[in-house]
C-alpha cells in the first residue's frame, strides 16, 4: 500500500490520502452490502493487515469476529433476494449502512490515519454507496428485465471490492 517518493521512502501525504480513500471505498462497499464491509475489515484486523489492537474497534479483532461477520454477510447476501427485503434507503437499513460503513473505515484508518477521519470517509462512503448502489441496480434491473441479475451483480461488485480493499490495506 506504501506510495514510495523519489528516494524510495514512504510518503507520510500519499499514505495518509490512501488510508482515506480506502476509508471511504470500504463504506461504499458497506452501502452495498452493510456486513460484507465489516466482514472485510474483520477479516483484515484477525490476521494482522489492521492494528486495532487499543483502539475502539479492536472488537474486529477477536478470533470470533470474523466468522460471526461472514455469517451474517452471506446471510444479508441472501436476504437481500428476497422480495419483501426493504429498500437500503429506508431509515433503519440506512442507518446500519451508515454504522457499518463508519466502523469499518475507522479500521481502515488504524494503519496510520486518524480514526475520526476515516469514520467520517467510511460513513460518506457509505452514503454514496447506498444511493448510488439503489440508482445502478434499479437501473440495471431495468435492463435486464427483472432485479436478481442486478441484485446478483451488485453482490459481486461488494464482495469482490471487499476482498481488494483489504487486501490492499494489509
Amino acid at each position: 500500500m506504501a506510495n514510495l517518493a523519489a528516494s524510495g521512502e514512504v510518503c507520510p501525504a500519499s499514505e495518509a490520502a490512501m488510508i482515506y480513500v480506502l476509508s471511504l471505498l470500504i463504506g461504499v462497499v458497506a452501502g452495498l452490502r452493510a456486513l460484507t464491509a465489516i466482514a472485510a475489515a474483520s477479516w483484515a484486523a484477525r490476521l494482522g493487515a489492521l492494528p486495532v489492537l487499543g483502539t475502539p474497534v479492536q472488537f474486529l479483532g477477536n478470533p470470533v469476529a470474523p466468522w460471526l461477520f461472514s455469517a451474517l454477510a452471506i446471510g444479508e447476501l441472501v436476504t437481500d433476494q428476497l422480495p419483501r427485503t426493504p429498500s437500503r434507503k429506508a431509515p433503519m437499513p440506512f442507518l446500519a449502512r451508515l454504522i457499518c460503513g463508519a466502523i469499518a473505515g475507522a479500521a481502515m484508518a488504524t494503519r496510520g490515519g486518524n480514526l475520526g477521519l476515516g469514520l467520517l470517509a467510511g460513513a460518506l462512503g457509505a452514503f454514496i454507496g447506498t444511493e448510488g448502489g439503489a440508482a445502478a441496480r434499479a437501473g440495471l434491473a431495468r435492463s435486464f428485465g427483472k432485479d436478481q441479475p442486478a441484485a446478483l451483480l451488485e453482490d459481486a461488485v461488494a464482495v469482490g471490492g471487499a476482498v481488494i480493499i483489504a487486501a490492499v490495506a494489509g
